[in-house]
């Protein structure tokens, strides 16, 4: 079984809280009204407490950014360049400073903090090409003495609504790209984990931002509906559940905005007969266990195609007896707990549930045991896993990984197609003809060949199917700066006064 780790924890052993403000044009501004309480989860204990935002407050904070973007909009791109690689070198330098905020409210250990910041400075390093992804096209002589060229403009103030599981790696991925595009953005982060939001805000500012180009706003539902409803806030850019993805794109898109929604996942991970069964298990362990499976790209499926099924659960099951869960300060903690005593109750729910559906429990970890009042919970391995059981219908959003045993590629790649998420996907083979043709069957976003999280990067766009992707823009990289900016086209000509005339009948060429 799972081995824990004695909590470590960084919170202040007096019981004090820190108050996370809001930042709005430059200033931070204190909790007035609602509050809400932000967790320590390696010791259960609050460590802060955040303000949560009144539409009103939502409301003042779009002004001022449409206010302040006025001005960025007219700076010249070479700026907004050098703010861009002043903003990566702040963050690479002071990355352990950033990650160590991030476990202390998040939970994750250190080391995947530190990866998450990686992740997200590929983004701020692709947007310090800024001035080769915003050019424009240009065609002369369209016809006789007319030309025509298209240029692309910032859409105005941008909403972007992050989730808990990536406090700063999918802001960077959001913010840097729609400012580095010429807007003002409201950051709406998670309340559970919000002060990682407010230190790339000062980053930002640092860096030679303008006040008001990146605001920061608290809160819950209030706040999030107000930025839907906000005529002055153009464009929103969500990440979170499918069915809080759902309610986004609705009713953004019912006010006329456009709208990018990322939601759920229930990530498959296909192993032939002919794998390397020794890597499968320790990528089926990494992808499933990583970050206590709070990952939208987490491998929640494994799908074991005829006999080897047996030994690769065998294998898997021996691999997570050597983990270490603890308090993700402790170097050595590979797996730290879960964001909220919520979501520990939820993960040990789907648990219970498999077993009485019929799944059989190899590893359960809900035998953990840790000291202390920590979100805690063990890796759980289920096998004998089949589609209609609630522990693989649902997104579980924890370190519960489930074995499904099929009999044919046929029979997984029709299971994976059925599924309604479509996040990403992987297979585990050594015949380069079935990984071609994998890769030509499935109907899932992002695909990996012997790489079982597959998130592309940088230059590349991030962003699943189906049920996983409400809106038709992927996020990061190219698509991303089609998403922050509309294209505007210019057809222009310059006739001698002897050529004007009169006609009624349509252009042509």
């Amino acid at each position: 079984m799972t081995t824990a780790s004695a909590p470590q924890t960084s919170a202040d052993p007096t019981g004090s809280v820190t108050v996370i403000p809001h930042i709005v044009a430059g200033e931070r501004v204190s909790p007035q009204g609602r509050t809400g309480p932000v967790f320590n989860p390696a010791s259960g204990r609050q460590s802060g407490e955040v303000a949560l935002a009144s539409a009103a407050f939502v409301n003042e904070a779009a002004r001022r950014a449409q206010a302040a973007q006025r001005g960025w909009r007219d700076t010249g791109l070479g700026k907004r360049q050098q703010v861009m690689f002043r903003l990566r070198e702040i963050v690479a330098s002071r990355a352990e400073e950033l990650a160590r905020i991030i476990t202390a409210e998040h939970g994750k250990t250190v080391d995947d903090a530190l990866g998450e910041v990686a992740r997200g400075l590929e983004n701020v390093e692709f947007c310090t090409s800024l001035m080769h992804h915003l050019k424009g096209d240009y065609s002369e002589q369209v016809a006789s003495g007319v030309d025509v060229h298209q240029v692309r403009q910032p859409v105005g103030v941008v909403a972007c609504i992050t989730p808990f599981n990536f406090p700063a790696m999918v802001p960077l991925w959001m913010v840097t790209t729609a400012i580095a595009a010429g807007n003002a953005v409201i950051l709406k982060p998670s309340e559970r984990d919000p002060s990682a939001a407010v230190w790339l805000a000062e980053a930002f500012a640092e860096a030679g931002l303008p006040d008001g180009i990146l605001n920061v706003v608290h809160g819950d539902k209030e706040a999030v509906d107000a930025l839907l409803d906000d005529p002055i806030v153009r464009a929103v850019s969500f990440v979170g559940s499918t069915p809080i993805a759902r309610y986004i794109y609705a009713r953004a898109a019912e006010n006329g905005k456009r709208v990018q929604a990322l939601g759920g996942a229930k990530n498959h991970m296909i192993v032939m007969p002919d794998a390397d069964l020794d890597a499968a298990a320790d990528a089926a362990v990494s992808a499933a266990y990583g970050s206590a499976g709070e990952r939208c790209m987490a491998v929640s499926v494994v799908v074991a195609v005829g006999d080897v099924a047996d030994p690769l659960v065998a294998k898997v099951a021996e691999r997570i007896g050597g983990l270490v869960v603890g308090d993700g300060t402790d170097p050595d903690s590979d797996m730290g707990p879960l964001i909220t005593r919520d979501a520990l109750e939820r993960v040990r729910g789907f648990v219970a549930g498999a077993a009485d559906e019929g799944a059989r429990i190899v590893v359960d970890g809900r035998e953990l045991a840790v000291d202390g009042d920590g979100f805690f919970i063990g890796p759980s391995l289920v096998d004998a896993v089949t589609p209609g059981m609630r522990v693989y219908d649902e997104e579980i959003f924890g370190p519960v990984l489930s074995v499904v045993r099929v009999a044919s590629y046929d029979d997984a790649v029709a299971l994976i197609n059925d599924n309604r998420y479509a996040n990403g996907t992987a297979v585990f083979t050594r015949d380069g003809k079935t990984a071609r043709q994998f890769e030509y069957d499935i109907e899932v976003g992002m695909v990996g060949v012997n790489v079982p999280i597959p998130v592309p990067i940088g230059a590349f766009s991030f962003g699943g199917w189906k049920d996983s992707l409400f809106g038709d823009t992927h996020m990061y990289g190219p698509e991303a700066f089609n998403f922050y900016t509309r294209r505007k086209v210019v057809t222009t000509r310059w006739p001698d006064p002897s050529e004007s005339q009169i006609s009624l009948g349509f252009p042509t060429h």
